[in-house]
C-alpha cells in the first residue's frame, strides 16, 4: 500500500457561484499532504477536484494508480471547504464508494468529518484525521503499510471503528514550526490547464500560499475544528522561499495568501517586504487581514512595498453593538481609517459583510450599509450569519436552529436560525446591496469604469427593482410577526 492517491472533497462545478466566478486554486492543503507523503517516501498521485467533472472521474485515476489508500485531504485553507457544504459531502461519500470498491483503506481529513466521523465511516470511510492531519496521516499511513512503531490506538488525532463504536484517540499537537514542511507538491498538479483557465477568465495567472496555520482571534461564529485558538507562522525567508520557487518554475501573474489573517506576527510583514525584495521573489498578491492589524507597525507601507494589491478586511458590520456581539475585536472606526490608508498606497479594498447576525435590527443593517457608502470598497462579498458546530454562536443560536444544519452550496443564504428576518428578505437584501454598490462605482468614479458604464441602467434597475421588494418584504414579515402574537395572545 505504498500507492496514495488523494483528493480534496471540494468540486468547483458542483458549486455554481464560484464556478461561474472560476477564481481557481489547487487544494493547497490537500498538496501538503502529498509533499509529507512523498517525502516519507511513498508514491503519491492527485484526482484534482477543481478541474474534475464528477465523482465519477476518480475511476480514471484509480485504474491509472492502482492505489492501496485513498485519501479525501480536504483543504483547510480554503474557506469553501470550512463551510462543509453538504454538495460536498455527498461527494466524499460517493468518492469513498467507489474507492472501496477498487480495494483501496479510505482515510479522511477535514472539518465536516472531524464534527460527523459517523455519517463518513458510515460511507465506506475506515479512518477519519481530528485535528491538523500531516503527521497523523503519516503515522497511520505507516501503521497500514506494517513500518510502524506505534498501534493504532497510539496514533494521536484519529476516529475510527472499534468494539462497533467510533473510538477516538488523544488529540494531535499541532506543528509548532511549518517551516520544517516541505512546500506543498504542486508536480502533481495541471499547472498548465490551471494557467489557460486564468487567462482565459481573469487575463492572468494566479497561484496560493499560505504563510501560517490557525488564528488567536476569539470570534465567536468562526469555527476553528483543525487548529483552535493556536497560530503559528512560517518566516519570512520560508515564504519568500517559496514564492522565488513559484516565480521561477511557474511564473504566476498573482499570488493569493489564503491566511485567515496575513501578517499577524509581530515585525513579520516589514521583514517579508525588505526579504521578497533582496530576494528578487516579489509577486502581486492579495490577502486578508483585520482593520486594527493594519494599523499597526506601518504594516499598510509594507504591504505596499512588498507588492500586495488587495486586501480583503473582514469588517463584518457598521454597527460596534454587532461587531461586539461578535466578539471580533475591532472598531467601525478601525475599519474606516485602514480603508482610507489602503487606498492612500493604491491598495484595493475589499469587505466581507455579514448580515443576520443574532440581535441584528434594521437599524444595524443600514449602519453597514452606510459604511460601504461611505467608503465605496472596491469590491464586496456579502452572506448571512451561519453557525458551524463547536463555535459560541453555534451554542447560542442552538434552541433555534431549523432541520437544515448545512448549506447545499456558497451561495445557498438560507438562515438556520430565527433571525430577525427570514431567508428570502436577506436573499433580496443581498441583490439590492451588490446592484446599488455597482451603481454608486460607475456613477462616482466614471472615467474608471468606461468599460462597464454600459452596465449601469441594469445595475440601476436591480437597484431599484430589489428596493421595492426589500420593502415589500419588509411589509410582509411585519404583517406575519403581529398574525404570529395575535394566534398566541389567543391561545
Amino acid at each position: 500500500m505504498n500507492k496514495i492517491l488523494l483528493a480534496s472533497s471540494y468540486f468547483l462545478k458542483h458549486d455554481p457561484k464560484e464556478y461561474k466566478a472560476m477564481n481557481l486554486y489547487a487544494p493547497l492543503g490537500t498538496l501538503y499532504a502529498a509533499s509529507y507523503l512523498k517525502q516519507k517516501g511513498y508514491k503519491v498521485s492527485l484526482f484534482d477536484t477543481m478541474l474534475a467533472d464528477s465523482e465519477t472521474d476518480l475511476i480514471k485515476e484509480l485504474k491509472i494508480h492502482k492505489p492501496g489508500i485513498f485519501v479525501i485531504y480536504d483543504d483547510g485553507f480554503n474557506y469553501l471547504t470550512k463551510m462543509c457544504l453538504t454538495r460536498m459531502r455527498e461527494a466524499a461519500f460517493k468518492m469513498s464508494s467507489i474507492a472501496a470498491e477498487y480495494g483501496c483503506r479510505i482515510i479522511i481529513s477535514g472539518s465536516d468529518s472531524a464534527d460527523h466521523p459517523d455519517k463518513y465511516i458510515g460511507h465506506k470511510a475506515d479512518y477519519i484525521i481530528c485535528g491538523e492531519g500531516e503527521i497523523t496521516l503519516g503515522e497511520l499511513t505507516d501503521y497500514l503499510n506494517g513500518i510502524s512503531g506505534k498501534d493504532l490506538n497510539e496514533i494521536e488525532g484519529l476516529a475510527f471503528i472499534k468494539d462497533n463504536e467510533i473510538y477516538r484517540t488523544g488529540k494531535r499537537t499541532v506543528i509548532k514550526n511549518p517551516d520544517l514542511l516541505p512546500f506543498p507538491e504542486r508536480s502533481l498538479i495541471d499547472t498548465d490547464r490551471y494557467k489557460e483557465l486564468w487567462y482565459r477568465h481573469h487575463g492572468y495567472f494566479s497561484m496560493n500560499v499560505v504563510t501560517t496555520r490557525g488564528c488567536p482571534y476569539h470570534c465567536n461564529w468562526c469555527a476553528k475544528p483543525i487548529y483552535g485558538q493556536v497560530y503559528n507562522s512560517r518566516s519570512p525567508e520560508n515564504v519568500a522561499a517559496e514564492l522565488k520557487y513559484l516565480k521561477e518554475t511557474y511564473s504566476p501573474d498573482h499570488i493569493w495568501f489564503c491566511d485567515d489573517i496575513f501578517g499577524l506576527k509581530p515585525e513579520w510583514i516589514n521583514k517579508f517586504d525588505e526579504i521578497v525584495n533582496k530576494e528578487n521573489a516579489r509577486i502581486n498578491f492579495k490577502c486578508l487581514s483585520r482593520a486594527d492589524l493594519l494599523l499597526k507597525e506601518n504594516n499598510i507601507p509594507h504591504l505596499a512595498g512588498a507588492g500586495c494589491d488587495s486586501v480583503w478586511i473582514g469588517a463584518e458590520s457598521g454597527s460596534q453593538k454587532i461587531l461586539d456581539s461578535m466578539d471580533k475585536g475591532t472598531k467601525v472606526e478601525q475599519i474606516y481609517e485602514s480603508t482610507k490608508l489602503l487606498k492612500k498606497y493604491n491598495i484595493k479594498t475589499g469587505f466581507f459583510l455579514q448580515f443576520g447576525y443574532s440581535g441584528e435590527t434594521k437599524e444595524d443593517i443600514e449602519m453597514t450599509i452606510k459604511m460601504v457608502k461611505d467608503l465605496m470598497p472596491d469590491d464586496i462579498g456579502i452572506s448571512v450569519s451561519y453557525p458551524l458546530p463547536g463555535t459560541k454562536f453555534y451554542d447560542r443560536v442552538l434552541s433555534q436552529m431549523k432541520g437544515k444544519q448545512n448549506w447545499e452550496r456558497s451561495d445557498d443564504f438560507e438562515m438556520m436560525f430565527d433571525g430577525e428576518y427570514t431567508s428570502e428578505y436577506y436573499r433580496i437584501l443581498h441583490q439590492k446591496i451588490h446592484k446599488e454598490f455597482r451603481a454608486l462605482q460607475i456613477i462616482k468614479e466614471p472615467f474608471k469604469r468606461m468599460s462597464s458604464l454600459w452596465k449601469l441602467p441594469y445595475y440601476l434597475a436591480g437597484w431599484w427593482w430589489n428596493s421595492v421588494k426589500l420593502m415589500k418584504s419588509e411589509q410582509d414579515e411585519k404583517r406575519n410577526k403581529n398574525i404570529f402574537k395575535l394566534k398566541e395572545a389567543v391561545s
